[in-house]
């Protein structure tokens, strides 16, 4: 059963490093068997990737903990090789859980043989493992916790490597590489390390489109999982007997392949793709979507990932008719910059509970715009009085106020950006910030936690900062209740803004999202008046860009699917998708286009 209701409650983006999305696929829903990551640099470019992935069946070391815990270790570095690592260049680490020992023996001798067992897989693999973590205390009362050695493998990698878990493209063979297995059922542990080196060469030279580790469910599990996110179909040789199908043939890899001409390593030909949504094997015919409802629909209650009942009496927000009409707004001129800068200065502050300062400053300085981050500190008066003067002193030697993401001050007490709004309804900073954009032309941006405190300042959509009038519109807790982290699509639809010079009206975006609080609210009235004026920035839309109320795209239930806005003069930016959290080689498992070039249009206007 799919466990993205989950997933979604953590944030997957931060750090603008992600390589690969826990789904993926333009319906992200193929879930991913490692985690991909850039490593993390302040400064420059970096192609280095950490590939983490684990392996633990419970059954199977129910069944024998030796057995369980070395195919735990060969299911992990599995993973590595599927995702594009170098099995041998990686490394392991065990995380071990066990019933009370006691004085029984055959207790003792669980942890005992699972630790032979991992043993045994390490010494053939000639992979060391260090640290971990151990637990003798997984009973209560006459029930135990399954013998439990859980393996995690790491080992750094490039971008040019990486191979995702969805499908790409009807017409293409899927192939099962094939380990050797001696008579007691262990892995042949030579043979697997040149399998998978076969696989790396692979991988390298472009053959492999995508991969998937055959797990519990089989070779039916895993061409499932791989078709979901792009809702390729798959045709199943009927020469695959039924038994092959639902085999746990852990170690094995379901390879996408354009042409298996020159791959090196042992396969056999279990199917192809197809432009037909569906699964066949032999007379059995199964429609992808029947399949996905009775994936996702097993957690649905548990960790939901739409709202039961979704309600609003806003006809533009109307969910059993969820597409929108709104006509992108064109302007023939906007607003122009009178002071113009060679380096445009970009102040981010940083409060107690921001987490995108960095993210925000390396997508400035790419742009072009030189940085400086200044942490409000507030442990006593004398920091705080201190803290207001800086930043005051810094607004005024900049061109661009960024407000980045995160959660303020715990976005407590009952919401999000009090802290950041309290601290800019101080005189001195609202003088500062008023004279930057009265007086010199400057620039502001929000994005996430930033949107909400301009929301609540009154810069969006007023332009101004003035007290929240009882009408204006807000952002509040998403419709679903709780903290998503996602891919979501969305369209500029207006020009109006010098943040938007470069993007492109007829594009979808896909950006990433990670907020509880992110839903756009407003009245009819307020609703016409950012339409007509050209405020709506940007909107969550459909993969074939029409703006919709659908859960699925439109995550947090924003009226009229607005996911951005922008003060009457456009040269106050609020948006809730994370732009910043982008760079090369980010989210490869996600098709859309990712960069809206807000940064390098916002530095290109004072130029």
């Amino acid at each position: 059963c799919s466990q993205k209701g989950l997933v979604e409650m953590f944030d997957s983006t931060i750090g603008a490093g992600t390589v690969l999305m826990p789904f993926g696929g333009r319906q992200q829903l193929s879930p991913t068997q490692s985690m991909v990551a850039k490593l993390p640099m302040r400064d420059g470019k970096c192609d280095a990737v950490t590939v983490m992935s684990y392996g633990f069946d419970p059954y199977l070391s129910s069944w024998s903990p030796f057995h369980g815990a070395a195919y735990a270790v060969l299911d992990s570095v599995a993973k590595i090789a599927a995702a594009g690592g170098d099995v041998s260049k990686s490394h392991l680490t065990f995380q071990e859980y066990f019933q009370k020992l006691g004085s029984d023996p055959y207790r003792w001798g669980q942890p005992l043989s699972a630790l032979l067992g991992a043993y045994h897989a390490q010494m053939g693999l000639k992979l060391a493992a260090i640290g971990g973590k151990d637990s003798m205390s997984g009973t209560f009362n006459d029930i135990d916790v399954p013998p439990t050695l859980v393996s995690f493998a790491v080992c750094v990698s490039d971008l040019k490597h990486t191979v995702g878990t969805d499908l790409k493209q009807a017409g293409h063979k899927l192939v099962e590489l094939q380990i050797e297995r001696d008579r007691y059922g262990m892995p042949v542990y030579s043979d697997v390390l040149d399998q998978y080196a076969k696989l790396h060469t692979a991988i390298g030279n472009g053959k492999i489109m995508s991969s998937w580790c055959l797990q519990s469910g089989g070779i039916v599990e895993g061409v499932s999982k791989m078709a979901f996110g792009n809702r390729i179909g798959v045709h199943i040789d009927g020469s695959i007997a039924e038994a092959d199908l639902l085999a746990k043939n852990y170690g094995n890899i379901i390879l996408e392949v354009a042409d298996s001409d020159g791959l090196e390593f042992r396969y056999r030909t279990i199917g192809q793709t197809t432009d037909t949504p569906v699964f066949e094997y032999k007379e059995t015919t199964i429609p992808i979507d029947d399949a996905v409802e009775a994936w996702t629909s097993k957690l649905e209650g548990v960790f939901p990932t739409k709202t039961v009942n979704q309600s609003n009496s806003s006809i533009p927000n109307n969910p059993s008719n969820p597409i929108i009409q709104i006509i992108p707004r064109t302007f023939d001129s906007i607003y122009q910059c009178r002071h113009k800068v060679a380096k445009p200065h970009v102040f981010i502050p940083v409060f107690p509970g921001t987490n995108c300062e960095y993210d925000s400053a390396q997508a400035f300085e790419r742009a072009g715009a030189e940085t400086e981050t200044i942490v409000f500190r507030n442990q006593n008066s004398q920091q705080i009085r201190e803290s207001v003067g800086h930043f005051a002193e810094a607004i005024r030697r900049s061109q661009i106020i960024m407000l980045p993401g995160g959660f303020s001050a715990g976005d407590e007490p009952e919401g999000s950006a009090k802290f950041i709004t309290s601290v800019f309804r101080n005189p001195m900073i609202a003088d500062a910030v008023m004279e930057m954009l009265q007086k010199r032309d400057g620039l502001m941006l929000g994005i996430c936690n930033g949107f909400q405190a301009l929301v609540k300042l009154g810069l969006v959509p007023y332009g101004e900062i003035r007290p929240q009038a009882d009408d204006a519109p807000t952002l509040t807790f998403n419709t679903i209740g709780r903290h998503q982290s996602k891919m979501a699509y969305t369209k500029v639809v207006s020009n109006l803004s010098p943040w938007l010079r470069e993007a492109s009206l007829d594009t979808v975006y896909a950006i990433p999202m990670s907020h509880g609080e992110g839903r756009f609210v407003a009245s009819d009235e307020w609703l016409q008046r950012l339409k007509e004026g050209g405020q709506v920035a940007t909107q969550y839309v459909t993969l074939e860009g029409k703006a919709t109320m659908d859960e699925q795209y439109n995550l947090n239930g924003s009226y009229l699917a607005i996911e951005g806005i922008t003060s009457p003069d456009g040269r106050v930016l609020g948006k809730m998708g994370h732009s910043e959290r982008r760079s090369q080689g980010t989210y490869m498992n996600i098709y859309a286009e990712t960069d809206q070039r807000i940064f390098e249009s916002g530095v290109g206007y004072f130029l």
